[in-house]
């Protein structure tokens, strides 16, 4: 059984004293294909450590997080920018709108997220998308650059129904992860009427630990949790969850 993470934080600080046991611990698991997204340039150096420890695991990303996106964010942008131009990565992200911590740069964030959708339709690459409390901002700029070059994953979705939907019209897979374990996920409600097509599985650690372990450090050996809560959702054997998400996941990355 495989299983791909398709989103984990693993360079992040809150792995600094134990990173190689958790990666054990999720290989242990099944998970062996770990997609790695961007936050800032402070974090590059770490993210290339990490895939230089685990070349035939980790997969990197590239982008600003928009809520990075903040006085110097078009030097941040500039590095986005080198970056993809000098190397390989299999996604532009994460990127998007974040209205929980800030409002005040919503106008920047929309620029952001304008430009890196363009480059990543550039280099034929998928978008990661981040979105919290930001549903229509986030949806407005999808609806307006919507053509056959866009595509990726809305990470960590919780929206409705209908936001899934409209998701999935706009090439995106809906990445599931610790919510859906929640017993006010509500995702959990739905999600069986969506085609396992339309699905991949992640942690987002070192955030939104699954029940059991909701609000301690999250982990991508928990992403074995979520993928047997899918699995329960859809009434279907782990087994089938774990190959059709891995798959989507390469349908997505190319790798």
């Amino acid at each position: 059984m495989i299983l791909t993470d398709t989103h984990t934080h693993l360079y992040g600080e809150a792995f600094d004293e134990d990173r190689h046991e958790v990666v054990e611990r999720a290989l242990k698991c099944g998970v062996s294909r770990f997609f790695i997204p961007a936050i800032d340039a402070t974090y590059t150096e770490a993210m290339l450590a990490l895939e230089k420890a685990y070349p035939a695991h980790m997969f990197l990303m590239m982008g600003l997080h928009p809520t990075h996106v903040k006085e110097g964010y078009k030097a941040e942008l500039r590095h986005v920018q080198d970056m993809l131009a000098e190397r390989k990565f299999y996604a532009v992200g994460e990127i998007g709108i974040d209205l929980y911590w800030d409002k005040t740069t919503l106008l920047q964030q929309q620029e952001a997220f304008r430009t890196q959708i363009d480059w990543a339709k550039a280099y034929g690459l998928p978008i990661v998308i981040h979105c919290r409390d930001a549903f229509d901002e986030v949806f407005a700029i999808l609806e307006e650059k919507n053509d056959d070059a866009l595509f990726g994953i809305f990470h960590c979705f919780t929206g409705t129904l209908e936001q899934a939907e409209q998701a999935i019209s706009l090439g995106l897979k809906l990445g599931i992860g610790g919510v859906a374990t929640f017993k006010n996920g509500k995702i959990d409600t739905f999600l069986d009427t969506i085609d396992l097509r339309h699905i991949v599985l992640e942690t987002d650690a070192p955030y939104l630990a699954p029940v059991p372990y909701r609000g301690k450090r999250n982990e991508s050996s928990y992403l074995l949790q979520v993928a047997e809560k899918v699995a329960t959702i859809y009434g279907k054997d782990i087994s089938e969850i774990a190959a059709v998400t891995t798959a989507n996941s390469k349908q997505v990355f190319g790798i």
